[in-house]
C-alpha cells in the first residue's frame, strides 16, 4: 500500500508493507532467485513478540477496531504462508492467545 503526501509542488511517495512482507521478513530466509525457485513454502516460528510487532506494524492500515482483530487477520496470512504462531497453528493460536 501506497501513501502520496503533495505540498508545495512537491510530493513524498512512502510504501508501507504488508503484513504478509513482514512474516517472510521475520522468517529471516527471504532471500532467493524468484525466476529458478518457484512455489516455496515458508517454514518457521513466530514468538508473541513477533507477532505483535507485526501487529502494530500494520494496525492503522487494518480496518479492526483492536489491536486483537489485527491479530486475528494477521493469522489468516501465517496460515498461507505455513509458519506457526508460538508452536501452533493459526487456527489452535487463536483460542490459546485470546488471554494475552
Amino acid at each position: 500500500m501506497g501513501e502520496l503526501k503533495y505540498q508545495n509542488r512537491a510530493t513524498k511517495i512512502s510504501v508501507k508493507p504488508t503484513s504478509f512482507v513482514l512474516i517472510i521478513k521475520e522468517l529471516g530466509n527471504y532471500e532467493r532467485d524468484r525466476k529458478k525457485t518457484k512455489n516455496v513454502t515458508h517454514k518457521g516460528n513466530h514468538t508473541l513478540e513477533q507477532i505483535k510487532k507485526i501487529a502494530r506494524a500494520v494496525e492503522e492500515k487494518s480496518l479492526a477496531k483492536n489491536l486483537w482483530g489485527t491479530v486475528k487477520s494477521d493469522l489468516g496470512s501465517w496460515l498461507s504462508v505455513g509458519c506457526t504462531a508460538d508452536k501452533f497453528k493459526a487456527k489452535e493460536g487463536i483460542g490459546k492467545m485470546k488471554n494475552w
